[in-house]
């Protein structure tokens, strides 16, 4: 089930950006081939190598790989069953926890079966330690599976083995083509803010928050340009992540906790709804009172890398889809829901009645 990647609506007057040209130019550069050595400064570029591997160090690894949680959820409610395909880097796998109801699968299948009242089939293709070059193989495994959304989340371990914006975005962008010329619906949650993570110090913080929001920028330029839709994470899955680091980070202090992976869930889950054209019927327009409304692609997207659980869809103004500035965007900051508990998946439909 697939709603219209552009919908007609009407232009609403926004506030102004206020970061203006220079963001701009950041946002594009790195979207359409910038974005090289040049945003660490090569003096610091020394320096910069022994800190990341202190912090790789002092990281570490979580034990053991994260429990799958791909199968049926939704037992008992109506069909025809939603697919959803995940895919992606540790963050979507659920890295760090022991109980497949608090992965991030887990969670995002059952929030989708309680809100759209439908059994879900979720099939996990998330590897963890994953990189943008690495989403055409699980693409190459998700594709047969004809889902009707796919849910990316990658970036971090781009910025981590410092792959430049430009080939991450390339990759990306590749993969949203091939899902959407296939009728898939695609949510991307991009890069987050590594710089809150704790034990990166300065001036390897300051570059790794530079580098990861530039990235997350291009990441929304180019999958809104193919057609798909973002939700900004911002500062480690949002703002709660810098406010309370011991919660909803895990042991490797680097890793959400299940409390951080829950946090990520209801971010995600009103634009999954959106995508799939299961929203509430209150949320249909752009309401100018939340700071929703249309604008220009570049503008919309630095202000989306600023602002934490943003979501970004392409829309057409007047029957067009670009305006003198490109891409028509509209900007929403969806209202989360209440939280659901995750719940484990069964191997197999149990009614035999999917549609």
């Amino acid at each position: 089930m697939e709603t219209s990647a552009y919908s007609s609506v009407r232009v609403r007057r926004v506030g102004p950006v206020g970061t203006a040209g220079a963001a701009r130019k950041l946002a594009s550069a790195a979207a359409y081939g910038g974005g090289g050595l040049s945003v660490l400064g090569a003096s610091l570029y020394g320096v910069l190598r022994l800190e990341a591997q202190a912090a790789r160090r002092t990281i570490g690894n979580a034990e053991g790989a994260p429990p799958d949680p791909t199968g049926w959820y939704g037992r008992g409610r109506p069909g025809p069953a939603i697919k959803v395909a995940l895919l992606g880097d540790s963050s979507a796998a659920g890295y760090g926890v022991h109980r497949v109801e608090e992965t991030t699968g887990a969670l995002l299948a059952s929030g989708l079966a309680v809100r759209a009242d439908r059994r879900v089939h979720l099939r996990a293709f998330a590897v963890v330690g994953a990189r943008s070059s690495d989403l055409g193989g699980q693409l190459d495994r998700a594709l047969p599976t004809a889902p009707d959304v796919a849910i990316i989340l990658i970036g971090a371990n781009d910025v981590t083995h410092r792959v430049l914006p430009a080939a991450s975005v390339r990759h990306l962008s590749d993969a949203v083509r091939r899902l959407r010329e296939a009728g898939v619906a695609v949510l991307v949650g991009t890069c987050p803010d590594l710089g809150t993570v704790e034990p990166i110090m300065p001036p390897l913080k300051q570059v790794a928050r530079i580098w990861s929001r530039r990235l997350a920028a291009a990441q929304t330029i180019a999958v809104l340009e193919g057609g798909g839709r973002t939700v900004s994470l911002g500062s480690i899955l949002g703002p709660e992540f810098a406010a309370a680091p011991a919660l909803l980070f895990g042991p490797d202090r680097f890793h959400p906790s299940a409390d951080g992976y829950r946090s990520l869930a209801q971010v995600l889950l009103p634009s999954a709804l959106a995508a799939l054209g299961l929203g509430p019927e209150d949320e249909q327009e752009p309401e100018t009172f939340r700071g929703e409304g249309v604008m220009a692609i570049t503008d919309a997207a630095v202000r989306a890398v600023n602002v934490p659980g943003t979501e970004l869809d392409g829309t057409e103004v007047g029957g067009a889809r670009r305006g003198v500035r490109g891409l028509w965007v509209e900007l929403r900051h969806r209202r989360r829901h209440p939280d659901t508990d995750g719940e484990a998946p069964q191997e197999m439909e149990l009614d035999h009645s999917e549609g």
